[in-house]
């Protein structure tokens, strides 16, 4: 226990040389060549929730240089989304905005399904996907696409981004959804790009590709009946000989007002996803849990003095990368507010991780699913 202690120590402190990394990333921005090509921005939208009105405002507001279009696709006029939609072409007349229905179910991925249909109506070369809740800044299209300009030793071929989570409402699966996000999972990002040299893989905050290299991967067809078309998306260009490129804006999703219950089913769902992406990795994720191994050690050691001593220096090292890579790189001001709740959920993060091991079902948008090798098989619909 005492080695598996120390070994998550190292991945705490390769997790703060990872932020440090993408600091200095984000400084080099500015000595890439301007590039601000037309861009068709994709957004499959299902459902309305609180903050998406405003989500979808931002990407009206952008300081572009560049030509850009909104396309949304919704299922059918009655999705609540569509009221949404037109009251934003109201807003924006100068805007080029369209409304796709997207009658069709194409496979078990109805945002993918949506997408097919929604590609044949995009005007432009470079396409950017990403998902209806995500809230962006200005100059967001201006840092996302002149990443395309990075020197780079194969063809950008995407460009995706970070996100943080702002929680909807003040209810304890929120809260400890968007402190997961903060400080755990975007840490894993910026540390897969140190150890693996790069991203291999894209986050449905912003999927900004190439049409040459999304065809050159199989296109969106290949991707209509995975769980995490967004990964895949990504790990199939890389394999098409294209590379990836982290942008230095860091976009915003609205996080539900989650009950406990339905944080731990996204959570599990979540961890299966991820399980069934990168297994290996996955299990390698064992070292991400500090404080929970820490725990472990002092119980199995009787709470040897030596097993104290490393939980305490544990618990700093843990607070560090929470505020190091939520606060600071990500700029996730509800980190500091919430950091008591750390422990909790680590706790809980560390039982979700044994828990996905424990089967193959999930559950998304109301339908039970299978994974199989990245596939979903469609099980039951629940009530």
């Amino acid at each position: 226990m005492t080695v598996l202690v120390a070994a998550s120590m190292v991945y705490c402190l390769l997790v703060l040389v990872a932020a440090w990394s993408f600091r200095l990333h984000a400084r080099g921005y500015r000595r890439l060549p301007e590039f601000a090509p037309a861009v068709s921005i994709l957004k499959p939208v299902k459902g309305f929730d609180d903050g998406m009105y405003e989500a979808f405002r931002s990407h009206c507001l952008q300081e572009y240089a560049g030509e850009y279009e909104l396309i949304f696709g919704a299922g059918s006029e009655d999705d609540p989304a569509v009221e949404a939609v037109h009251r934003l072409i109201a807003e924006f007349p100068e805007r080029r905005i369209r409304l796709i229905l997207c009658p069709e179910r194409l496979g078990t991925n109805g945002k993918v399904s949506n997408l097919i249909q929604m590609l044949p109506e995009a005007r432009h070369e470079f396409l950017l996907i990403n998902d209806s809740d995500i809230r962006v800044s200005p100059r967001y299209l201006e840092r996302v696409m002149r990443q395309f300009a990075a020197p780079a030793k194969t063809p950008v071929g995407m460009v995706t981004a970070l996100y943080r989570g702002r929680s909807a409402a003040w209810t304890l699966g929120s809260v400890l959804e968007a402190l997961g996000i903060a400080t755990d999972f975007q840490a894993g990002v910026l540390t897969a790009r140190v150890v693996e040299g790069g991203i291999h893989f894209g986050l449905g905050s912003t999927l900004a590709v190439r049409r040459e290299a999304l065809a050159a991967s199989g296109g969106l067809e290949a991707l209509v009946d995975q769980l995490a078309d967004d990964y895949e998306m990504g790990a199939r260009i890389v394999a098409s000989g294209y590379s990836i490129q982290l942008a230095t804006e860091v976009v915003e999703t609205s996080v539900p007002a989650y009950s406990f219950t339905g944080f731990l089913s996204h959570q599990l769902r979540w961890a299966r996803t991820v399980r069934d992406s990168r297994r290996w990795g996955y299990v390698g994720l064992l070292f991400t849990h500090l404080l929970p191994l820490a725990v472990a050690n002092v119980v199995a050691s009787g709470a040897s003095f030596v097993s104290i001593w490393l939980l305490g220096l544990a618990f700093f090292l843990r607070l560090g990368v929470a505020m190091q890579v939520g606060a600071g790189v990500l700029g996730d001001r509800q980190v500091l507010r919430d950091l008591w709740l750390l422990p909790l959920r680590d706790a809980v993060g560390f039982a979700v991780w044994v828990w996905s091991f424990a089967g193959n079902t999930i559950l998304w948008r109301g339908e039970r699913f299978v994974l199989k090798s990245g596939r979903l098989e469609r099980s039951k619909a629940i009530d």
